[in-house]
């Protein structure tokens, strides 16, 4: 018997979905044991979001700053597993803040330690360096990362901004104005997510992981824009600025946060098409370090 964990959190119910999907195969084969771990805040986030409260959680969002979460079963804490699915979502380009949490608790060093890890993203498109973050909190845990999966929102950039932030706000997953289409991950990509399940089970049964990163990407489990990988890495840097200035500010926070705002409106309506445009213009000669780069992402 082979026992499986899957650990996750979600606010709109999404990676919840994406998370009983992937499992579907491993439900259902006698030989597995799954028990599934959702993640809890004593103090939860809104959903719908309001204006402010998504704008405040940017610093410690960005910044990995854990807050306090509801604790780990005993009877989960008690069990060891063969295989962990842990599944993340991104909050300003880092691991959102309960996940981030978990990673840094003393329960996670305990179920992660020794253990096989397949991470899995649900996100509106920048996840590349959030998994960078995640892949040294799992280090750090003791844990061993053996595959990845990234599901994203596949419509252009700027359309997933309006879409997204419609759902965020309205806490419905509908098409804005009826002419936009749906948020998130699709449902069809949803749907078919069960194939990576069954190419993790297979692994599992065997205990031969070395293999599976490959084969998941084969399937299509991990999809590479060099353009978005660009976007991540400079925003990353400039976030890493705006989050700890704000941070520091605690009696001028809400104004700072407001200042923020207004640059974040005018980097995504007015600064990530220029940089999209250089990036095209750019591409033939930086073809081979993109190659590479490319592999390295898609692997673990």
């Amino acid at each position: 018997m082979k026992n499986v964990l899957v650990i996750y959190y979600s606010q709109s119910g999404q990676l919840k979905e994406i998370a009983q999907n992937i499992a579907k195969p491993l439900l259902e084969n006698e030989e597995v044991n799954l028990t599934f771990h959702e993640i809890k805040l004593v103090k939860p986030f809104p959903f719908p979001w309001n204006k402010e409260a998504f704008f405040d959680a940017f610093p410690e969002s960005f910044l990995q700053i854990p807050t306090e979460l509801e604790p780990v079963p005993q009877e989960i804490l008690g069990q060891r597993y063969d295989l962990i699915l842990f599944h993340y979502q991104v909050w300003y380009l880092s691991p959102s803040i309960p996940i981030n949490s978990f990673l840094k608790s003393d329960q996670a060093k305990i179920l992660l330690k020794d253990t096989p890890v397949v991470t899995i993203s649900g996100s509106r498109n920048m996840w590349v360096m959030a998994q960078e973050k995640i892949k040294k909190l799992l280090q750090e845990n003791g844990a061993k990362l053996v595959g990845n999966v990234a599901l994203v929102d596949r419509v252009g950039n700027l359309i997933s901004v309006i879409t997204i932030v419609e759902w965020m706000f309205s806490g419905v997953k509908k098409k804005h104005l009826g002419i936009f289409p749906l948020p998130g991950v699709s449902q069809k990509d949803i749907d078919e997510s069960d194939q990576f399940g069954k190419i993790i089970l297979s692994k599992l049964q065997s205990n031969q992981w070395d293999g599976l990163q490959p084969e998941l990407v084969a399937h299509g489990a991990v999809r590479i824009s060099s353009y978005l990988v660009k976007v991540d890495k400079t925003a990353n840097k400039i976030f890493n600025k705006w989050s700890n200035l704000i941070h520091k500010k605690r009696n001028s926070r809400k104004i700072w946060l407001k200042v923020f705002y207004v640059y974040l409106f005018l980097a995504i309506w007015l600064i990530s098409p220029i940089v999209y445009i250089l990036h095209v213009f750019t591409y033939p000669l930086k073809i081979n370090s993109i190659k590479r780069e490319t592999q390295y992402l898609q692997g673990v």
